[in-house]
């Protein structure tokens, strides 16, 4: 036996090993078993040696091949009774019935996964270095502890259970089967018998649920522990991220009355390009190529939108325009925006910690990357007092920055910037503010998001300055709609108004001329199902 084999099987009797190997389809060569004593079988849910995660509830689907078995009693290893046999029976049941079913099965699962957390030899697993080496060991552990349970089940349902167990010990439980969707835009917890979904805009309850509200609680806390954040009654709201970059936002009791709240705001594996978004009808060829020359010719652009309405998403496709000879640096809350420039600078806000210390917030990074000899600067969403340090580096040379905010219109977002100006708590009266504005931003995109669902870029205006103490707009872009069709699908076309910029000299500064045929006032019709938001925007 070689000596790797000698360090992660230390099984205490060969025997042990020998029965694992008949009852699993596959061998197994190595685990990581430690030589402790084996537990008898028992009803009860054994009491782990250290603190382990609470089990999900998963009910599976008829479609699903996850299993619904009892415990393991005598009576079930008698009866030799098979987990379809027992799902058949159960849906003759009363659905009290079926609850006991799926209780049942959540202690099988919360037994193994106790015993694996008492038998794995921590000395063996620093031997692992690869996450596919410590993935393959633990599963090869859990068939063997399956097969000491002596259950009748078939080769798939080991293998689906394995697999449940599996996600709690190295993911997230329940959750994962739907972050592996890639048809998902945001996973909505509503505490833990309630887990909605959206696909393509349209919200829809699945049948997951947790145990409880503590294995909930439990699943949330291995979520933001990974970006160094906590979440407890004296904290009971964070903001995190998933390592994909997903976004992630909880809120707790007291806050939350019907039990941990979750909500994941999905991430595309591949961001989309622009053309990804012309092909989805999000904007019409001209309007993509304006942005692109714009983004070229560093134009300050300001995109704005409500909740859900693809922001991020169109930040990061703009991004894109950015030349990888350019020095970024992108400020964020959460870090979300994924340029694929190679010199790019992420920074990203903290709270404060258990004693109320050592926050950072927006504002500062603002402050402190003006020291950093950017070229751009790009902020995920401006929400607060760092809106005047944003202006201020505008309209002081740097140029080309990218930016978000909520509203729903163009002249709302001026007015909401004006806003947060004001929280920064200093003296400044209405016409300084505006007139900062006005030089600051150039143009103004709104996208939105319809109400079949669909996102697009419903307008692009140009800032021309301020007159008499108002700013000044024209629009150049502009989506309009003609109704649903018969399948209740926007219908509409990004149309060109005839207006070329008022800001062209900047674009001829850069050495770029602009086409005339980008603003001759025709419709662009398009088509298709504009849904790009939602698995990677804001």
């Amino acid at each position: 036996m070689s000596k790797l084999r000698q360090l992660l099987f230390q099984a205490e009797d060969a025997s042990l090993a020998s029965r694992a190997v008949d009852a699993s389809a596959a061998p197994v060569p190595e685990s990581i078993v430690s030589a402790a004593p084996q537990s008898e079988v028992v009803e009860t849910v054994a009491s782990p040696a250290v603190p382990s995660a609470p089990l999900d509830s998963t009910v599976a689907s008829p479609a699903s091949s996850a299993p619904i078995a009892a415990a393991a009693s005598p009576q079930a290893v008698t009866a030799r009774m098979s987990l379809t046999g027992i799902i058949g029976t159960a849906n003759q049941e009363p659905r009290t019935k079926v609850g006991d079913v799926a209780r049942s099965y959540q202690k099988l699962k919360s037994r193994i996964h106790n015993r694996l957390v008492q038998s794995i030899d921590l000395a063996a697993l620093t031997q692992l270095d690869q996450e596919e080496g410590l993935q393959a060991a633990i599963e090869r552990t859990l068939h063997l502890l399956i097969a000491e349970e002596r259950l009748p089940l078939t080769e798939a349902e080991r293998n689906s259970l394995v697999k449940e167990v599996l996600y709690e010990t190295l993911g997230l439980g329940p959750l994962e089967p739907l972050l592996a969707d890639v048809n998902i835009n945001d996973i909505l917890v509503n505490g833990a018998d309630s887990v909605w979904v959206d696909r393509d805009g349209c919200l829809e309850e699945t049948e997951i649920k947790f145990k409880d509200d503590n294995h909930l609680l439990h699943v949330i806390s291995r979520i933001v522990s990974r970006v160094g954040r906590r979440v407890d009654e004296s904290s009971p709201i964070v903001d995190a991220r998933l390592p994909d970059g997903s976004r992630v936002n909880a809120i707790i009791p007291p806050l939350a009355l019907n039990g941990p709240t979750l909500s994941i705001r999905r991430f595309r594996p591949t961001p989309f390009t622009i053309d990804d978004l012309i092909a989805r009808g999000a904007v019409s060829p001209g309007m993509a190529e304006f942005l692109g020359l714009a983004v070229r010719a560093k134009l300050n652009i300001l995109i704005s939108g409500g909740t859900s309405a693809g922001k991020t998403t169109l930040l990061n496709t703009l991004s894109g325009f950015i030349s990888d000879d350019e020095r970024i640096v992108t400020i964020e809350d959460t870090a979300e925006l994924r340029l694929q420039q190679r010199h790019v600078v992420r920074l990203e806000s903290r709270p404060s910690n258990i004693e109320g210390q050592g926050a950072v917030s927006q504002r500062e990074l603002v402050k402190n990357a003006l020291r950093m000899r950017p070229d751009r600067i790009v902020v995920g969403e401006v929400r607060g007092a760092e809106a005047l340090d944003m202006l201020q580096a505008m309209n002081t040379g740097h140029e080309g920055s990218l930016t978000t905010v909520h509203s729903n219109s163009a002249r709302d977002a001026l007015s909401r910037i004006e806003t947060l100006v004001l929280m920064a708590g200093i003296d400044l009266s209405q016409r300084s503010i505006r007139e900062q504005i006005g030089s600051a931003f150039d143009l103004v995109v709104q996208i939105k998001r319809l109400s079949d669902g669909t996102r697009r870029v419903c307008g692009i205006s140009e800032i021309t300055g301020v007159q008499d103490g108002v700013i000044s707009m024209q629009e150049l872009f502009e989506f309009r709609q003609d109704g649903l069709d018969g399948g209740k699908k926007v219908r509409g076309a990004h149309v060109a108004l005839g207006l070329r910029p008022y800001k062209e000299n900047k674009f001829r500064a850069a050495g770029i001329n602009l086409r005339p045929e980008l603003f001759i006032a025709q419709s662009d019709d398009i088509g298709g199902h504009a849904e790009f938001g939602g698995a990677d925007e804001s």
